[in-house]
Order: C-alpha cells, then sequence, then structure tokens
C-alpha cells in the first residue's frame, strides 16, 4: 500500500510530462513554421498585440508574448514551487541522502554548461546569455526517456525528475539574482511583507485558496513593478501552501461511512432533484473532502494538466518561432556554443561529478543504475528548451539578432542532446538484460 502511494502519483506524474512533451514537441515545429511562412507577419503581429488596461495610479498594457512570460509562466513557476515544496518535504529530496544524488548531477548539470559558455564566448555583447544552457526541460527530457519504455529503470526517471527539480531552483535563483532589472526596494519589501503574512497565517492553520489567489494577484503586480522578474513570485507564493492534511485516512473513512447511512435513510424526492436530508449530507461531504485532502496535492494535482497541456505548448508557440533564412541577422559563434553547452556541457559535468562523488562514496548510486544510464541520462539533461528559451528571452531581451541566435542554439542542441542521449540508453545493456541473456544461453545449452 505505501509503495503504491509512493510511486503511483510519481508514475502519474511522468506519464503526463511524457504526453506534454509531445504536444511542446508540435506546438514548437508549428511555431517554427509559421513564423518561416507566407504567414511569419501574422505570426509576430500577434505576439506584438497589445492587451491589458491603464489608469491613472496604474498600467498593465503588454504585448501578448509578455503576458505569456510574465504572467502564464508565474503559474509554471507556482507549480515547480509545489513540487519542490512536496519533495522536500514528503518526496524524493526530504533527506540529506536522498538529496545528495540529484543534488550533485544537477550541480554538475550547471556549472559545467555555464563554464563552458565563457571558455567559448569571445563577444562581450553576448556574454550575457551564460544563464541559457544551464536547465533541463522535464517534458521533454521525461518524455524521450519514456519511449524506451522498461529498457530504464523507475530509479533512473525519479533520479531525473529531482534532478531537474533542484536544476529549477537553480534557474529561479540565477533569474532573480542576475536577470531582473533595477529593483524598487519599497515595492519588493511590501511583496515580502505580504508573503511573510501569507506564511505566518498558514503556519497557524489558517489557508484561504481565495486569500492566495488575492494575494497572489498583488505580489505578481508587485514583483512585476520593482523590478524582479515576476515568475519568481509564483514559485515564492507555493511555499504558502500547506501540504497538511486536517482529517486524516480513519476519521475521514468514518464519516464517510456515516454520510452515505444517512443518505441511504434520507428521504427520496419523488422529482429528480435532492432532498433536504441529502443536501445536507453532500455539503458535509463537501466539507470532508475538503478537510481530507492536502491543498498542495490538490493545487498540484489540478494545474499539472493546466501547464503541461495548454501554458507550456502556448509558452512554445509563442517563442520557438524563429526566422531561419539567409537574409536573417544571426550570431553563428552564439547559436554553437550555446548548442555545444547544452550538449557537452551537461554531459561531461553531470557524468563528471556523479562519477567522483561516487567514488568518494559521498552518494549511494541505485543498484539498478550504472554508468552507461549516467551517461544517457546526462545528454538528456541537455535538453534544455522551455526554461533555456525563457532566460534567454530575459538575457536579450533587447537584444532581437541574439534572441534569435540563442533560440536557434538551444533547439539545435536540446535536439541533439536528446538523439545522442536516446541511443545510448536504447542500446545499453541493464544488469536485468545481460543475467536475462545468460539465462537464455544457458537454457539453449541444456536444450542441445
Amino acid at each position: 500500500m505505501i509503495k503504491k502511494r509512493i510511486i503511483s502519483p510519481l508514475q502519474n506524474f511522468i506519464k503526463t510530462e511524457s504526453a506534454s512533451g509531445i504536444l511542446l514537441l508540435a506546438a514548437t515545429l508549428l511555431a517554427l513554421i509559421w513564423a518561416n511562412s507566407p504567414f511569419k507577419d501574422s505570426y509576430n503581429a500577434l505576439w506584438e498585440y497589445k492587451i491589458g488596461f491603464k489608469s491613472e495610479h496604474l498600467e498593465l498594457y503588454k504585448p501578448l508574448i509578455l503576458w505569456i512570460n510574465d504572467g502564464l509562466m508565474a503559474v509554471f513557476f507556482f507549480l515547480i514551487g509545489l513540487e519542490i515544496k512536496r519533495e522536500f518535504l514528503i518526496g524524493e529530496l526530504n533527506t540529506t541522502k536522498k538529496l545528495a544524488f540529484p543534488l550533485f548531477g544537477a550541480l554538475g548539470g550547471m556549472l559545467f554548461p555555464i563554464l563552458f559558455f565563457f571558455f567559448l564566448n569571445k563577444s562581450a555583447d553576448t556574454a550575457h546569455g551564460w544563464g541559457v544552457p544551464m536547465a533541463t526541460d522535464i517534458a521533454f527530457s521525461l518524455a524521450v526517456l519514456n519511449t524506451l519504455g522498461k529498457r530504464v529503470p523507475l530509479s533512473l526517471k525519479v533520479f531525473l525528475t529531482a534532478f531537474a527539480i533542484v536544476d529549477d531552483i537553480g534557474a529561479v535563483l540565477v533569474i532573480a539574482l542576475f536577470y531582473s532589472s533595477s529593483i524598487d526596494i519599497t515595492l519588493i519589501s511590501i511583496a515580502i511583507a505580504l508573503l511573510a503574512f501569507l506564511y505566518f497565517i498558514a503556519h497557524r492553520g489558517f489557508y484561504s485558496k481565495y486569500v492566495t489567489f488575492l494575494f497572489g494577484a498583488v505580489i505578481w503586480v508587485l514583483f512585476l513593478k520593482s523590478g524582479i522578474h515576476p515568475t519568481v513570485a509564483g514559485i515564492l507564493m507555493a511555499f504558502a501552501v500547506p501540504i497538511r492534511q486536517k482529517v486524516h485516512t480513519p476519521e475521514f473513512i468514518a464519516n464517510l461511512s456515516k454520510i452515505m447511512d444517512n443518505i441511504k435513510k434520507a428521504k427520496v424526492a419523488p422529482k429528480p432533484i435532492l432532498s433536504k436530508e441529502q443536501v445536507a449530507e453532500i455539503d458535509n461531504l463537501d466539507h470532508w473532502i475538503e478537510d481530507y485532502q492536502s491543498p498542495l496535492q490538490l493545487l498540484e494535482h489540478k494545474l499539472h494538466d493546466l501547464v503541461a497541456y495548454a501554458i507550456i505548448p502556448i509558452f512554445a508557440l509563442a517563442n520557438a518561432g524563429v526566422l531561419i533564412d539567409g537574409d536573417a541577422h544571426l550570431d553563428t559563434a552564439l547559436i554553437i556554443n550555446i548548442a555545444l553547452c547544452l550538449v557537452l556541457g551537461n554531459s561531461i559535468g553531470i557524468t563528471t561529478i556523479i562519477t567522483t562523488v561516487k567514488k568518494l562514496k559521498i552518494i549511494e548510486v541505485p543498484k539498478d543504475i550504472n554508468s552507461r544510464h549516467i551517461v544517457g541520462v546526462s545528454f538528456l539533461a541537455g535538453i534544455g528548451f522551455t526554461m533555456a528559451i525563457f532566460i534567454a528571452s530575459l538575457a536579450f531581451a533587447k537584444s532581437p539578432e541574439f534572441l534569435g541566435s540563442a533560440k536557434i542554439g538551444v533547439l539545435l542542441g536540446s535536439l541533439v542532446s536528446a538523439i545522442i542521449g536516446y541511443l545510448i540508453l536504447r542500446y545499453n545493456k541493464s544488469e536485468s538484460d545481460t543475467n536475462e541473456d545468460d539465462q537464455n544461453k544457458k537454457e539453449e545449452l541444456s536444450t542441445n
């Protein structure tokens, strides 16, 4: 029962991320085709179309692409925050031993691409893009991993998921510290005070989704106007959502049985409506269900499909449309730099760090994960689509030629990383496969 409670949500998460990876790929291809078709002007015009409102005291009037990158992506980061909190409290990152394996992998996957970038970069104009190749796209990477089916162990998928979550923490810190504009101390102080109030009342046992939403909207605007990228507000808001249950399973089951008995005994109305007694019991059931569900788990469950099947594909459609033709002003050096950082930086960094700390016995790698699994998944970590393009849009917001080049570098590096990682894992023989082959050979010899 315990195994089912732990593994089933993880498997459902992986399936969702895998399916969203396919949709993400479709949105990316559509964006590239649209941006390079005879209708390319409509593509650019759509995302540059301004919507919002203006008043004497507040103006929120932005191009559609900024509503997506600043607004919808804040929801994406909010979901990441929920996942991080869950993993740290009760999941794969809740002990030092569990955290060590993906933590060291993530460090290698962040530091080495950055070092590679600075080593390869020769222009001061593009130096600000060092953060682009450091983040892994969990949707795409898990989608590739899931195409391999039983050829890869579940523990490797757990590692990649936990690794990507740690990686996202690093990316958020980088965005907050290095890719935010000049900060308005007064506005950010107000936002922090509101966050502190939410944390306090959550700690004291009070939680309301309506209060959280209202405060979240205000805090998002404050972050936006203060100069810190508003997606950071999304991840900080997630930590105000409690993970605890007010009612535990035995008490819920007992009351559920009482409610069922009362509904059976209640008067049944002749018309297709509930009787007063039945309505009262349904209201009672709603109350117990609300107290039984963890607010964090419920929000995470509700947001997963929205993010996976709507927000991320919309982000890809709006951001992946790069004009590729002979007349386009592209920086070839930047394209090659980012592609190499994604492919080599992640693979060399993760493999080197994991191998080193394993030999030093600082971490313990699951027995069903071999060295080729590590190498293969380190290449998959070079699939940096969503977060990489997002950071590129911040780094080169005022340099369209560099932004287009960075996006092409991300797409190229991610594609090469996916192919190499897939091939390594596809033709990797795990210990179970080897044992199975040995057993088959023994059976053949005994038969002969």
